[in-house]
């Protein structure tokens, strides 16, 4: 049967997706997990069908076939287009009366506060930005890579240092730890070898995001060229986190500014030093906290927002999460 009042929570990512039936009254009724949620690779039809069977789950368990609002917070739904094919799409499938698709960083801002208010930076294969208002105003990117002006997340930053450690090897830069750190990482013993591996396939192209890491360390060890990067990083998330404030003429006013994705959670010192000391010095007003909440939550909370749930609701939902439910 369905059920009024009630939300479908969906947060999908790139590697996994969590799905939950919340009540108005905040009481969540079922969970499931699935697999990545990637429209790009497979078609928006194939990336639904994979959504399916973890909503499927959710609505057994929840003894439900349909809920009043759909919350969907989506990977790969960087553009208003998008958004608007995905939500078609996903009301095609009947799951709820009405739908509303987000890119899946708003579920990660909404997690992390108490009302609809604040910006989010998200780092983690990529970088992406996003603020709200309680007034429906919102402030967002278009996060598609280099084109639409992108740098850094933990791939760019592998991407980067392999380019400043190949440059170092062969003579046309200057001398770089990475050099033999990035090689290292996978048991090789030079630049040339490790260029070999990942040009010919014996090391999978995504293992590239692997080196990430390793450049934070690099850079802890005190080489200049690594440093250099992470500090490039920490400029770009306060550019993004300033930007988006001044858009909702919030820069002067006391506003959260929440960090999450695995990079900027990961708690790499250089980083998170550097990221709140600029923030410091350009949005001194800014309230940064690191997000470590279930983004499912912020999809969850986005739905009761709609609904015009009580803020006893919001609390409701919020303790089930937070105390590992």
């Amino acid at each position: 049967m369905g059920l009024t009042s009630t939300v479908l929570a969906i947060d999908a990512g790139n590697s996994k997706t969590d799905v939950a039936v919340v009540t108005a009254a905040g009481e969540v009724l079922a969970t499931a997990r699935g697999g990545g949620f990637r429209p790009p690779a497979v078609g928006v039809p194939a990336a639904l069908d994979a959504l399916a069977e973890p909503v499927a789950r959710a609505f057994a368990d929840a003894g439900v076939t349909s809920v009043s609002q759909v919350s969907a917070c989506l990977a790969n739904a960087d553009l208003p287009p998008e958004e608007e094919q995905l939500a078609a799409a996903l009301h095609a499938r009947a799951w709820g009366a009405s739908v509303e698709v987000r890119n899946d960083t708003f579920a990660i801002l909404r997690a992390g506060v108490t009302e609809p208010l604040g910006v989010a930076v998200v780092c983690g294969a990529g970088i992406n930005c996003v603020g709200m208002r309680p007034d429906g105003r919102t402030a967002r990117f278009p996060a598609v890579g280099r084109i639409s002006g992108d740098w850094g997340g933990g791939w760019g930053l592998a991407e980067e240092g392999l380019w400043h450690a190949a440059r170092a090897a062969d003579g046309r830069g200057g001398p770089t730890a990475l050099a033999r750190t990035l090689p290292a990482h996978f048991g090789l013993d030079s630049m040339d070898a490790l260029i070999e591996a990942l040009h010919l396939g014996r090391l999978a192209y995504e293992r590239r995001y692997e080196l990430a890491p390793v450049v934070f360390a690099t850079a802890e060890d005190g080489d200049p060229v690594a440093d250099a990067l992470v500090t490039r990083l920490a400029e770009e998330v306060t550019v993004m986190a300033t930007v988006a404030l001044s858009r909702l003429d919030l820069l002067e006013e006391e506003t959260p500014v929440l960090l999450g994705g695995g990079v900027l959670t990961a708690g790499h010192r250089r980083l998170d030093d550097r990221v709140h000391a600029l923030l410091a010095d350009r949005a001194p007003k800014a309230d940064v906290r690191v997000v470590t909440a279930s983004p499912v939550l912020g999809a969850a909370l986005l739905g009761l927002d709609r609904l015009g749930a009580r803020e006893q609701a919001l609390e409701r939902a919020r303790t089930h999460w937070e105390s590992g439910g």
